[in-house]
């Protein structure tokens, strides 16, 4: 390292100007360019003990010589500790500490650093200023800089710092991009501009295929689909794959075990069996709605969750089955108690699970539903299959379901009755049950109940009583009534799987939120209506929502499609997954959207 200098030409105000006798007699050794011959230099002292035992160098090259330094401090006054050739002595006995020092030793590391800030401290110090008098001195401040107790100066491993430096700089990068929305501002522009609302409005509208909502409907009729049947569980895994083809995500199959019934081959039965005169026996099935060759027929007729049964009694009409229909026979001397109630659909109550429960609190041993003309036949309109109004032998089914008390799997009430689910309540007392049994009649077969009433009872003079099944007198029967045979022997399922289909398109900005566009696929029968044009509609509508997830567009909110089974026995299969992920619902679910009967009829009519 080489010496730091003062300048040569630097004014020193303080240095005394000798005589001609002290600048002879005090000159340094290092000068003298002659000695005599006793007088051993020392310079020469110090070149014999380099070169003794010194072996010859390659090439001829020889070590250089150590000459005497001109110390470049014996201008300096050593006068006082604070004199500046001190302060200049000190500098360089600490730079030449530092070079002795052994490179591989941890503590000279950790020392160079401070050391190299106390020599640059005392090179400024020789420095004049005008202004340098009023600044402290390098011993000032390094008195007052606190030292690092020595078990704090380590090595450390400046590889791994680094690493480690990096990973923290991109997890923060990435953190950053995130929090900052970088993302969904991104999307958002693009939202704004390749896919404005009106443009996908605009879209969907003219993208619509009517050929294709028909064939879906014609595949989704083709087969009659009860919940719980081969026919339902077919359909689903169609509709399944069609989700799939749309590109949506998660598409899968969602399982429920719950309770169904289904009706058995000669286990329906309404007839009069007394007296002998008025024996007759209803048909209780439609004719075929196709011919007999054709593969596919509708189903049986039965009520859902109806109690299974097999009893006898006398008649009683009891008009739309309300208790206000029940009070009146009641307050007219006419008991239904142990008997069999003919009722019609529709009218002062028009839930048919609560016209049984009224028989059933009224004391009858069974109930049977029929389709009136006068509310839902010819006096209406053309019936099939000229018009959408029920014919002669046309049977309403449907389910007897107590939903106002328990909605969904009625052994499950509250929680989703998953297959690993245990936990099962009782058939018998059921809350959402009825406990009488019951069974739906076309008006054809109801025309013979009626006519045999003739004579009993309270013969019927308010019109709002009276039905529109032709040639009847209308009579509201009593005890005395001819004696009507009632079976309604089923098949019950505590546990029979039923299907839900669910897909959705993930949104960007807010995917734990979502907009739900729903429909049940099972049916009574084909369902036609309800809830076919329903289930083919909502296939379109994926079917395009597929194509603009192919050109890039997502909704800000996810999206979810699902197609429920089991709804027409008690909306078994949309509340069954609503129990199961109820929490979830309740905070991201923003609106559900229910297209069962999409089309209906030849009118339009908007909702």
């Amino acid at each position: 390292m080489v010496d730091e200098k003062p300048n040569k030409y630097e004014h020193h105000e303080s240095l005394p100007i000798p005589t001609y006798e002290e600048a002879t007699s005090s000159r340094p050794s290092s000068s003298q360019s002659y000695l005599g011959p006793e007088q051993v230099s020392h310079d020469a002292e110090r070149q014999g003990l380099l070169s003794r035992n010194r072996p010859p160098q390659r090439n001829g090259y020889e070590a250089p010589t150590v000459e005497s330094a001109r110390s470049s401090l014996d201008f300096l006054p050593s006068s006082g500790e604070s004199s500046r050739r001190a302060s200049a002595e000190a500098l360089q006995r600490e730079i030449q500490q530092m070079d002795m020092e052994e490179p591989g030793d941890p503590t000279s590391r950790a020392n160079r650093f401070s050391k190299r800030i106390t020599s640059l401290t005392h090179s400024l110090s020789s420095i004049n200023l005008p202004f340098r008098q009023y600044l402290p001195s390098g011993q000032y401040i390094r008195a007052r800089i606190p030292s690092f107790p020595q078990i704090l100066r380590f090595q450390p491993n400046w590889i791994i710092v680094g690493r480690i430096f990096a990973i923290f700089l991109v997890v923060g990068i990435i953190w950053l991009f995130f929090v900052s929305d970088l993302f969904a501002v991104r999307n958002r522009r693009m939202g704004s501009g390749m896919f404005r609302p009106d443009d996908l409005r605009n879209y969907v509208q003219s993208h619509i295929d009517a050929d294709n909502i028909r064939q879906n409907l014609q595949h989704a009729t083709q087969y009659d689909h009860i919940a719980g049947t081969e026919g339902s569980y077919f359909l689903a895994k169609w509709m399944e794959t069609s989700f799939i083809q749309s590109g949506l995500d998660n598409v899968g199959l969602e399982r429920f075990d719950v309770y169904l019934n289904y009706p058995k081959k000669g286990g329906r039965r309404v007839a009069i069996i007394d007296p002998p005169e008025l024996a007759w026996e209803a048909k209780i099935d439609e004719e075929l709605a196709y011919p007999p060759e054709f593969e596919a027929q509708q189903t049986m007729v039965f009520h859902g969750h109806s109690k299974t049964g097999n009893v006898t009694g006398p008649l009683v009409y009891a008009n739309y089955g309300s208790r206000e229909d029940f009070k009146q026979l009641k307050d007219s001397g006419i008991d239904v108690a142990g008997s069999i109630v003919l009722v019609r659909y529709y009218g002062t109550q028009p839930d048919r699970s609560l016209k049984v429960k009224a028989a059933e609190q009224a004391g009858a041993a069974g109930c049977i539903i029929y389709s009136d003309p006068a509310d839902d036949g010819f006096r209406k309109g053309e019936p099939f299959p000229n018009g959408r109004y029920m014919p002669a032998d046309g049977v309403q089914r449907g389910s007897v379901t107590l939903s106002s008390w328990v909605v969904g799997d009625v052994l499950s009430p509250g929680y989703a009755s998953t297959p690993g689910e245990r936990r099962r309540e009782s058939k018998e007392n059921n809350p959402g049950l009825v406990n009488i049994p019951s069974i739906p009649l076309a008006w054809r077969d109801a025309q013979k109940l009626l006519q045999a009433l003739k004579g009993h009872g309270k013969k019927i003079e308010d019109p709002e009583t009276i039905g529109g099944v032709p040639d009847v007198e209308w009579w509201t029967g009593d005890s005395g009534s001819p004696i009507v045979h009632l079976m309604n022997d089923q098949v019950e399922k505590d546990r029979e799987g039923i299907y839900n289909v669910l897909g959705q398109i993930t949104g960007l900005e807010q995917p734990e939120k979502s907009i739900i566009v729903g429909n049940h696929r099972d049916a009574w029968c084909f369902g036609g209506a309800d809830p076919g044009s329903g289930t083919a509609v909502m296939l379109e509508v994926v079917r395009i929502f597929g194509e603009l997830i192919k050109a890039g567009w997502r909704p800000l909110r996810t999206i979810e499609f699902a197609s429920w089974d089991g709804e027409e026995y008690n909306m078994i299969g949309s509340t069954e997954h609503v129990e199961g992920r109820i929490a979830d619902l309740r905070r991201d679910a923003f609106a559900y959207l229910n297209v069962d009967v999409a089309v209906a009829g030849t009118d339009f009519k908007a909702e």
